[in-house]
């Protein structure tokens, strides 16, 4: 390996050379693409350490039988550096047995790679805009957020740790009805705040008392100025203050979760800079609009109120919808597609990939939206890649029964509540301990629990379980990490380092699918692999990391030790965890 390169990446070119060489010697045909060929551990250690398809994937171009062709490959490979054997098996997948000194070397570049090590230049600097929370701001952040806020701050780091430029974006919908309604519930606290009764809050306000607050400060800024006026005269200015304070205590929550945001855009300046008008006449000019009547819903009578109105209809037909979808209301204001639209034609002016992180309910949308985007990118030459993530609700529960409701917030359990209660790390790990598209439940007695079957403590008890190990050696005997005695390590010990050799291929492939739950799992088998190393040492003190009279080896497997707590650090920093160092 050289100039630093981690194992998968080394031996995958080692691979990408052999085939290269095949394609010289006339064994694959000129312009080969080898963008299938992988390179991963195989199912059974008992195999090998690598395994690759690229005989299976190869053959057809070759126009040969994959064993035929694994023949060659192998053959070549078992000549290259660093591969002790190559062994076909089944219809031509190939196995290789690397050299030992390949894992003792992969030790040492965790080492000197240190925090560095799992970064990937894979992204080439590509530009991609995540777009997640974007929750309407009329109220906390609550549970409702809080896995979508995760996950997309997760992805977003992970992406960036993949070489990639990303822009965290927060839309904040502050056009439209609710912030009316948002705008109406200040000016009611308003008045409260002034020293009225306002009795119970009407049906249709937003209830919390965090809004009392904001009422304070109006109080405080206009005195009765706006107590007894008409609502046209101060809805615009309490709508503008409240979503602004309501933002405030947006981005504190999200704090909370130590999520930032690059970019927060705004809907309402969207429509005053014009952006959906000149959406409509690019999508007019390039005849993707036009002007027609919706028909009446299918399989029950229309509504009594329903008219066959002429609207503007966006071709979605044309990308896959089942239906052209309107852009503007019979009253001529946007609908939210519409909006929509517009935003993610300005997204991807900045951007040459967009990712939306949505709640599942919204999964109706997502064929219009990505059809809307396919439309709008056109021009380019190529449309911009653009994925939706959905991501399932979550279920609160507390030793096994439904969490009540928060009275301060009015109707849900806070963001700040869940963090008060359990701490920010828990909230985060567990919310990546599924996938997004899986249900879940949270159970506030199962997650602080200190057991294997919470994946959060487990992660972290075994980075805090090497420092603890650390800490006693040099205490104790006053050993500390050293290299020197690597080569003695055995079977058990180079078990470990494969499975730390993984990182950087994990950081990669979940990049790649864009699923930052990969980490956390991977963390999850590192840890289990690490505790059951520790577990040896019950049976066989010769197997303990720290043996009084075996300096050499027990300061080699305080290396690798120091190795296996710098990869739970690298994983956990992708997650946005901590690595605590006691527990």
């Amino acid at each position: 390996m050289t100039d630093m390169q981690t194992l998968y990446t080394a031996f995958g070119g080692t691979i990408e050379t052999a085939l290269n060489a095949m394609v010289i010697d006339g064994a694959l045909p000129e312009g080969t693409s080898f963008k299938n060929v992988t390179l991963e551990p195989p199912r059974d250690p008992s195999h090998g350490d690598l395994a690759t398809n690229a005989a299976m994937v190869l053959a057809k171009p070759a126009k040969t039988n994959p064993r035929a062709l694994a023949e060659i490959l192998a053959s070549k490979l078992e000549a290259a550096p660093g591969i002790a054997s190559a062994e076909i098996a089944g219809p031509g997948f190939i196995n290789l047995r690397l050299d030992p000194q390949v894992w003792l070397d992969e030790l040492q570049a965790i080492a000197t790679l240190g925090r560095e090590y799992g970064r990937s230049k894979m992204g080439a600097g590509t530009r991609v805009n995540v777009e997640y929370v974007s929750a309407n701001p009329t109220g906390p952040m609550h549970m409702g957020h809080c896995r979508g806020a995760v996950v997309g701050d997760a992805l977003s780091s992970l992406l960036e740790f993949a070489g990639h430029d990303v822009t965290r974006e927060y839309y904040i919908n502050d056009a439209g009805g609710q912030v009316d309604t948002l705008a109406r519930s200040a000016h009611l606290r308003y008045r409260e705040a002034l020293g009225e009764d306002i009795g119970e809050i009407p049906e249709g306000y937003y209830p919390g008392e965090y809004l009392k607050p904001i009422g304070e400060y109006l109080a405080q800024e206009l005195g009765d100025k706006y107590k007894d006026a008409p609502e046209e005269e101060w809805l615009a200015y309490f709508r503008a203050e409240a979503v602004e304070k309501m933002m405030d205590l947006i981005k504190g929550d999200l704090a909370l979760l130590g999520i930032h945001h690059d970019v927060f855009a705004s809907e309402a300046a969207l429509h005053a800079a014009g952006k959906p008008d000149a959406a409509e006449a690019w999508l007019r000019e390039h005849d993707l609009v036009y002007d027609g009547v919706l028909e009446a819903p299918k399989g029950k009578a229309p509504p009594e109120d329903w008219e066959p109105v002429e609207l503007p209809l966006f071709r979605s037909t044309k990308f896959g919808d089942d239906q052209d979808r309107p852009i503007k209301k019979s009253d001529g204001k946007w609908t939210y597609f519409g909006a929509d639209l517009a935003y993610h034609m300005q997204k991807a002016e900045e951007a040459d990939e967009l990712i939306d992180i949505w709640g599942a309910d919204h999964a109706g949308t997502v064929k219009r939206i990505k059809a809307a985007v396919a439309a709008l990118s056109e021009g380019k030459g190529e449309p911009t890649p653009f994925d939706v993530k959905l991501v399932q609700m979550v279920q609160l529960m507390r030793g096994g029964e439904p969490v009540k409701m928060s009275k301060r917030s009015g109707n849900f359990i806070t963001i700040a509540d869940m963090i008060e209660e359990v701490g920010r790390d828990v909230v985060r790990f567990t919310m990546l301990t599924r996938k997004p598209e899986a249900q879940m439940e949270f159970d506030f007695a199962k997650v602080v629990e200190a057991s294997k079957d919470n994946p959060v403590w487990y992660v972290q008890y075994a980075h805090a379980r090497i420092q603890s190990t650390l800490r006693k050696a040099l205490e104790d005997e006053g050993f500390t990490p050293s290299a020197d005695a690597i080569a003695e390590l055995g079977k058990e010990e180079r078990a470990l380092i494969k499975r730390a050799a993984q990182f950087p291929r994990e950081v990669e492939a979940a990049a790649k699918a864009r699923e930052a739950h990969r980490i956390a799992f991977y963390l999850y088998d590192l840890a289990t692999d690490l505790n059951a190393f520790y577990s040896l040492g019950n049976t066989d003190t010769q197997k303990r990391f720290i043996v009084k009279q075996a300096r050499g080896i027990s300061q080699a497997r305080l290396f690798l030790g120091e190795a296996i707590g710098q990869v739970i650090r690298n994983g956990l920093g992708v997650l946005g965890v901590e690595a605590v160092d006691r527990m």
